[in-house]
């Protein structure tokens, strides 16, 4: 017996685990300090009402004979697919209701996507990038090279045409830098991955917080459905970061070596998944009602007023920043030459304040921070105003 040894390959902590290891630390050796987190990507407002209706009703036909359901279907209930291929047609894209299958969460099928594809595929993700790209290939034991992104390109990196990928992960509003591509970018990658015969896993979990004119589906662009699988999720878009569903769309154009990825994924989640629940369906089913998206865009718009807060912090001591408009996620560049583990340490001991390290994201994250907009306004307000006073009280110590 053999265990896989492309664990070992792995850093020995995942980022958030050694984040919430130092706030617990410092609160139990602090007890007196009030600690603001925007760190982790957890929302913090409730379910819309309407949301949370039609899942009590899903519960309620589980416990009458004639309407009570087991086993979901391995793909999701026609009346949820259909109702997200609506969603799409609302921004001009079109997406069959069976070429959607319903998950627990993006980042179930982020890791998991992998089981289509070879291990001797060539795996391209950017970096600074959310770990589980990583993490999945790593322990599939792929070979992985890095797309490197920094300020010289706003943290969006573009296609190498001197480099050969097979499997490319891209997300758009990106996590954790919150860049988001346009048009003309995302059109070069569907380019590349067409030229290399490759495939494109496009993770729009933040879509939902596009506000400019960019493309809210890799299937905007011309040919993506020949070379791209896109995965989604309702964490940030509705707040089912506990409730879990998510959906990846499989176009059935898309055939690598003969055979129908869409296909394919189909036989894999039939063998090694037994589908999401009838009442989070019920409730998934009903944030793409014209109430439930007003009701979710509410939220939304909360989010995106905590976002422009740090945003305009951040403009007045002068700070470099991605990400916020289009994104919930801010991500700054470390004041004073601090390493990334550093200004956290520094913020967290001086203002009680909690973000995450740029350097767990990646090589190119380091001496960069991320800040989220999931808490309340107050405390989002608060976490600004004391980040302010510290950094501009060294700004005038050190001039």
């Amino acid at each position: 017996m053999k265990i896989n040894g492309n664990f070992d390959k792995l850093v020995p902590n995942y980022l958030f685990a050694d984040v919430a290891r130092k706030t617990n630390e410092f609160i139990a050796a602090n007890p007196d300090k009030k600690v603001i987190r925007l760190g982790i990507g957890d929302v913090t407002l409730p379910l819309a009402p309407v949301v949370v209706d039609a899942m009590q009703r899903g519960c309620e036909d589980l416990r009458d004979q004639k309407t009570f359901k087991g086993y979901p279907e391995y793909e999701g209930y026609d009346f949820v697919r259909n109702k997200i291929s609506d969603y799409y047609q609302s921004f001009g894209v079109k997406i069959d209701a069976d070429e959607i299958f319903i998950s627990d969460g993006a980042k179930s099928d982020c890791g998991n996507i992998g089981d289509i594809f070879s291990q001797d595929n060539t795996v391209l993700i950017p970096d600074p990038v959310y770990p589980v790209y990583v993490d999945a290939n790593i322990m599939a034991g792929r070979n992985i090279i890095y797309a490197p992104a920094g300020e010289d390109d706003n943290f969006l990196p573009m296609p190498d045409k001197n480099v050969k990928a097979d499997i490319i992960y891209l997300c758009s509003p990106n996590n954790p830098t919150g860049a988001a591509y346009n048009f003309g970018q995302l059109k070069e990658w569907v380019e590349y991955a067409l030229e290399n015969d490759a495939v494109i896993l496009y993770d729009a979990a933040y879509e939902a917080f596009i506000r400019d004119e960019l493309p809210r589906s890799i299937y905007c662009i011309d040919g993506a459905r020949e070379c791209a699988i896109e995965l989604c999720s309702l964490s940030k878009t509705a707040g089912f970061t506990g409730v879990r569903c998510g959906y990846t769309v499989v176009p059935k154009e898309l055939v690598r070596g003969g055979k129908k990825l869409h296909d394919m994924w189909y036989r894999r989640q039939a063998t090694k998944f037994n589908g999401v629940s009838w009442a989070v369906q019920c409730a998934a089913a009903a944030v793409f009602t014209p109430e439930g998206q007003r009701q979710c865009r509410k939220n939304l718009d909360y989010y995106h007023e905590n976002a422009m807060l740090i945003a305009k912090t951040l403009d007045e001591l002068g700070i470099y920043y991605t990400g916020g408009k289009n994104s919930p996620y801010i991500w700054m560049k470390c004041p004073f030459n601090m390493s990334s583990w550093e200004f956290f340490d520094y913020l967290l001991s001086n203002a009680a304040v909690v973000g995450t390290p740029g350097e767990g994201f990646g090589s190119c994250g380091k001496g960069y921070f991320r800040l989220t907009s999931f808490n309340s306004h107050e405390k989002t307000a608060e976490a600004a105003e004391r980040m302010k006073d510290i950094l501009e009280f060294r700004l005038n110590v050190n001039s």
